[in-house]
């Protein structure tokens, strides 16, 4: 009894480990569709790589989705609207250009016109700033010798003698 409700057992962990497989056609003309659109689409998983590119489940289980629309007759632009529709314009890897996307297509020009415009202000400061005096190593220790004159002599004594000199 136990040996049999092992191989059960093992025999669902064998399904629950399995992953989408590729349906093959033999269409050319499927194919070809199915590569142009998996091209244009960015894999979810991936993300820098088209569905047709990867390998992942999800990769394969949206071109088996394409193949089948592709089969119901369905146009490339018509499967394009139900990818974006059911995953965004993400799902593209040349979204359009509206107000959802903006910030994408105009963001990189916008950090790049900040960043020229700081790099020309602290160019322009450094410019207009002024400049230090050049000074000679000569000049500066006479400056500091001017501005700390000893107080005038004093009464000293005489180290050998213990007399005071005058």
């Amino acid at each position: 009894m136990r040996a049999l409700a092992a191989a059960i057992l093992l025999a669902f962990a064998g399904a629950a480990f399995g992953q989408a497989s590729e349906v093959a056609r033999p269409d050319a003309q499927t194919e070809s569709r199915l590569k142009a659109l998996a091209e244009e689409l960015r894999c979810l998983v991936c993300q820098n790589q088209t569905i047709a590119d990867s390998d992942a489940p999800l990769a394969v289980d949206l071109r088996n989705q394409i193949r089948g629309q592709i089969g119901e007759g369905r146009s490339d632009d018509q499967i394009r609207g139900y990818m974006v529709e059911r995953y965004g314009d993400f799902v593209l890897y040349k979204p359009p250009f509206h107000a959802g996307t903006a910030l994408l297509w105009i963001g990189p020009f916008a950090l790049l016109a900040i960043g020229a415009g700081v790099f020309l202000l602290l160019i322009r400061r450094q410019r207009n700033a002024p400049s230090a005096p050049a000074s000679t190593p000569n000049a500066q220790l006479a400056a500091l010798l001017e501005e700390e004159s000893p107080s005038p002599p004093s009464k000293t004594r005489s180290r050998k003698h213990g007399r005071s000199e005058s």
